[in-house]
């Protein structure tokens, strides 16, 4: 599968390498979406909503938003093709585990974009955050912040999703260029805040040392449990959501890196989506979005955090409201999380 890295600065040139062109309609866009109670799926799909509001071309959304597995996913999708939507944006599950329902709306002329995690179905175009690129920046920091000696508490997402391994082969390969780093416990948070929160405060209590903290996104609850218990503070790695942001920017002895993930991914599937209806093919089917770290011990961290920090956000959504390029809603309509027809 070949992908194309990018930045937020490159996409608007990708963009410009579409072929083709058609009359713009009006459309109808299906959207698949497995984890509810999650900031960053929320942002995810109120992107959807805005990007689609702000095109101007699409009728109406179909949305299956709710907490699933795979065989739900699949009856989902299958529900959207009865329903004659035009095209599909999912965030896979199991880049397996759905692929027969994504052959199945392909076979029909749906186009189906999945965001955020890949699908192994080749019919199927993909916009991601490059996922492995994201553990490994965060990681790797986190060692070298640690002196390359000492245990870490490995807090992942959710088991079996395509995300979360990604990311486990990005921390793999930075715990590989530190081999005296170990883990001391390795926990899936489900990208649930208050699971998460539960977990360290449970580790906490046992009394064994550790030296840091990487998070797979759930990172403000983390800060938070050391605070509240009264904890000395580690170094700690999260994602580029809006409360752990201002934390860093404000917790005092906070040593921490937030590594962007922008939710907004899925307005840019949406974008992907409706570019493909009109007959615009990119150059290549997969398309990843590199990420950034952003820590707070140089001062070119600081102003990047500083810069970045939104408090008017929902604190677990991702600061990285837009997508150079891609999205073309503004902050209003992703915060009013309105679709065509709301």
């Amino acid at each position: 599968m070949k992908k194309t890295l990018v930045t937020g600065a490159v996409l608007g040139a990708l963009t410009m390498g579409f072929m083709g062109s058609a009359m713009a309609q009006e459309y109808t866009i299906g959207i698949s979406n497995t984890v509810q109670g999650n900031g960053w799926r929320e942002e995810m799909v109120c992107a959807m909503k805005a990007e689609a509001l702000a095109s101007g071309k699409v009728k109406s959304l179909n949305i299956a938003h709710r907490n699933t597995d795979a065989a739900g996913q699949i009856e989902d999708i299958n529900n959207l093709i009865q329903a004659g939507v035009d095209a599909i944006v999912v965030n896979p599950s199991n880049p397996d585990g759905i692929k027969s329902a994504v052959k199945a709306a392909t076979d029909k002329g749906i186009v189906v974009v999945a965001v955020d995690q890949g699908v192994n179905e080749e019919s199927a175009y993909i916009l991601s955050n490059n996922q492995e690129q994201y553990a490994y920046l965060g990681a790797k920091w986190l060692f070298e912040q640690i002196g390359g000696n000492g245990s870490v508490i490995y807090m992942r997402g959710a088991a079996g999703a395509s995300a979360d391994d990604d990311r486990d082969k990005g921390f793999k390969r930075a715990l590989a260029e530190y081999p005296d780093v170990k883990v001391a416990q390795e926990v899936f948070t489900g990208w649930q805040q208050d699971q998460g929160k539960q977990q360290i405060l449970d580790y906490i209590a046992t009394g064994i040392p550790f030296s840091g903290v990487w998070t797979s996104g759930i990172d403000n609850v983390i800060v938070d449990a050391f605070v509240e218990s009264d904890t000395p503070l580690v170094p700690i790695v999260g994602a580029d959501n809006a409360g752990f942001v201002g934390q860093l920017n404000s917790v005092d002895g906070l040593v921490g890196a937030a590594v962007t993930n922008p939710g907004s991914v899925g307005g840019a599937g949406v974008a992907l989506a409706i570019k493909l209806l009109e007959g615009e093919k990119p150059d290549q089917r997969v398309v990843l979005v590199d990420p950034e770290l952003w820590e707070n011990g140089t001062a070119e961290g600081k102003a990047k955090l500083k810069v970045a920090a939104d408090p008017s956000l929902d604190p677990e959504w991702p600061v990285s409201i837009f997508i150079p390029g891609w999205t073309n809603y503004t902050k209003e309509q992703i915060i009013a999380c309105k679709g065509p027809g709301e």
